[in-house]
């Protein structure tokens, strides 16, 4: 390098001498405490070397400038203080520890909390502990730390960006600015218009879960207790969700003939559609399948004839009474796996009303059948097999076959505990009960301070039983729906607090399962022989107090085996069965 050259090089070197010494005054100090020590720590960042043409004016190094606020103080954060007003196990931040604490930690969880990695200079807290002094001390740092990253952030130089900008709201005193300022109004055309309506149209592919049943006009409508125990007529059913309520109705007998509700056909007529959306084209008619007639001594008579039968108000004597009443209604819709509606069926219950002014009481259930178009695995063949589900389903009417949905892990649940232990939250997660497993569950049910007894106790059933509980359980894991006089039917107990003035809230759900040994004990076949579903109530007294409750709701599977031992059994021993003739003796005797 020649003489020409040295200028240069000294000036490049008195640059970087500059910007190491501003960054050096630009960091503070930084004190380090402890319990019982304070010490200081100094940290320095280190120079960017960056070449620079020769002749090229030096931009200034700024200083200082603005930067963005750390959003906490990570001094005085602790993420590792989990209990309040207790000290954590290892835990060298959490303020209610002690020295006596620290005198059993073994090392700090948390040794290092920092602020924002994204800073070139990011503040730090380092936690350490001091086991050779008595009693062991903690010891805190507080340091500014480097990012060696070259896409940290040094210095903020676009302030706006660091805060939201409040849109300014047209009003009568600023519009005209606003409309110089943007572009005007923009007019859609058809082609975008026909477009958007077509995208908001409701999806026409299947039904989905939860959503309306559709009918030509409108949708099926399912009677259900809204508010209180009265009938509301314009609650519609809803895809897979079964359904059982029971409402009252107060009519007027001379009125009879004119409501519709307690029609026949009102239950009968609609046609509900394939799928959603498709027209009348898609229309799937109810199918009556059985009419029950209830007279006024209860007794019931089945009828051949499967017609539409109107209320009718008939006088005998003094005495007015309103004949074919729907009592009970009962759906049961079926389905296929891509969400389309096959058949509906419909089972009625009429009666007689014989009163003037009466409140009704109705009864309606729909239940969504799984139309069985592929195999179903079995749990057993013929007994069950440790480990697989039992088979379960109910029978929706006396004659027909048992039905079982597709999903042979949700055919017999019960509640499946979470860590966070809240009902409403795993409402509608089950487990499937295993043959062979014993199980246990439970959750937490918070109840509202103006829930009533009623609501109550309506909520914590659905909660234990589910949706769609089985009547029958399966004997063996192949046995057939349509012998239905092999199948377990499911006995109900309900064991109640022998305290009369509460609310008898029910609080658990145990399952009780017996299986014996069936068949050559060379190879013995698990057979079910009794299934008992116990619902625990306990008392629960209404207060008026106004705080919140908490119950604690749980489910327990058990299966016993009720097998008669095998007993050896020895083959007897010989006998001689030999008779002399009756003149052997002779003449001696």
């Amino acid at each position: 390098m020649g003489p020409q050259g040295l200028p240069p090089l000294l000036l490049m070197l008195l640059d970087c001498w500059a910007s190491v010494s501003a960054q050096t005054r630009a960091t503070p100090p930084v004190t380090t405490e402890g319990l019982n020590s304070t010490e200081a720590v100094r940290t320095t960042l280190r120079p960017a070397l960056s070449p620079r043409p020769h002749g090229t004016p030096k931009a200034p190094v700024p200083t200082s400038g603005p930067r963005p606020t750390p959003v906490t103080d990570v001094a005085a954060l602790c993420v590792c203080d989990l209990t309040p007003a207790q000290c954590d196990v290892n835990c060298c931040c959490d303020p209610d520890c002690s020295s006596m604490d620290f005198s059993v930690f073994s090392a700090c969880s948390v040794p290092v909390v920092m602020g924002d990695s994204q800073f070139c200079s990011q503040k730090a807290a380092i936690y350490s502990l001091n086991f050779t002094a008595n009693p062991p001390q903690r010891i805190f740092k507080l340091v500014d730390q480097t990012n060696p990253s070259i896409f940290c952030i040094h210095i903020t130089n676009y302030e706006p960006a660091l805060f939201f900008i409040n849109p300014e709201v047209p009003d009568e005193n600023n519009f005209d600015k606003l409309m110089k300022t943007s572009d005007g109004f923009s007019l859609h055309s058809e082609s975008e218009i026909s477009f958007t309506t077509q995208s908001d149209s409701p999806d026409t592919g299947k039904y989905k879960y939860g959503a309306r049943l559709q009918t030509s006009d409108s949708f099926l409508r399912f009677p259900s207790p809204l508010t209180s125990s009265l009938c509301t007529d314009d609650n519609p059913a809803a895809f897979l969700v079964n359904q059982a309520v029971k409402c009252t109705r107060r009519i007027n007998l001379e009125q009879c003939e004119e409501l519709e509700a307690l029609s026949m056909a009102y239950y009968s007529s609609p046609k509900i559609l394939r799928v959603p959306g498709l027209g009348t084209k898609g229309e799937i008619p109810i199918t009556v399948l059985s009419i029950f007639i209830q007279s006024l001594n209860k007794t019931l008579t089945r009828l051949e004839d499967v017609a539409v039968l109107n209320q009718t108000l008939v006088e005998a004597g003094d005495v007015k009474i309103c004949t074919n009443v729907v009592l009970e209604a009962k759906y049961s819709v079926t389905y296929t796996d891509a969400g389309e509606i096959t058949q509906a069926g419909l089972a009625l219950l009429l009666g007689t009303v014989s009163r003037a002014v009466v409140p009704l009481e109705q009864k309606f259930e729909i239940h969504f059948i799984q139309q069985n178009t592929k195999p179903v695995p079995l749990s057993g063949n013929p007994g069950y097999v440790v480990g697989l589900p039992l088979a379960a389903g109910f029978q929706p009417q006396k004659g027909s076959g048992i039905i079982q949905t597709m999903n042979r892990f949700g055919q017999l649940t019960v509640l499946r505990s979470t860590a966070e232990q809240d009902c409403l939250a795993v409402e509608g997660i089950r487990t499937p009960v295993l043959f062979g497993y014993d199980m246990q569950s439970g959750c937490k049910l918070r109840l509202p301070k103006a829930i009533t007894c009623q609501l109550a106790v309506q909520k914590v059933k659905s909660l234990l039983k589910g949706q769609g509980f089985p009547d029958y359980v399966a004997p063996f894991g192949d046995s057939q729906a349509q012998d239905v006089l092999d199948w377990v039917p499911i006995h109900f107990i309900t064991q109640a607090s022998p305290m009369k003035d509460s609310c008898q809230l029910p609080v658990a759900l145990v399952i009780e399962v017996k299986w014996t040994k069936y068949g050559s004990l060379l190879n013995p076949q698990a057979k079910i022989v009794n299934v008992t579903a116990s619902l625990l109530s306990s008392s629960f007294p209404e207060t008026n107090s106004g705080n919140e409750r908490t119950v604690l709701i749980s489910t327990a599977v058990a299966f016993v085996d009720a097998s008669a031992p095998a007993e050896a059994g020895f083959r007897a021993r010989p006998t001689i069965n030999a008779k002399l003739p009756f003149n052997f003796f002779f003449p001696f005797v």
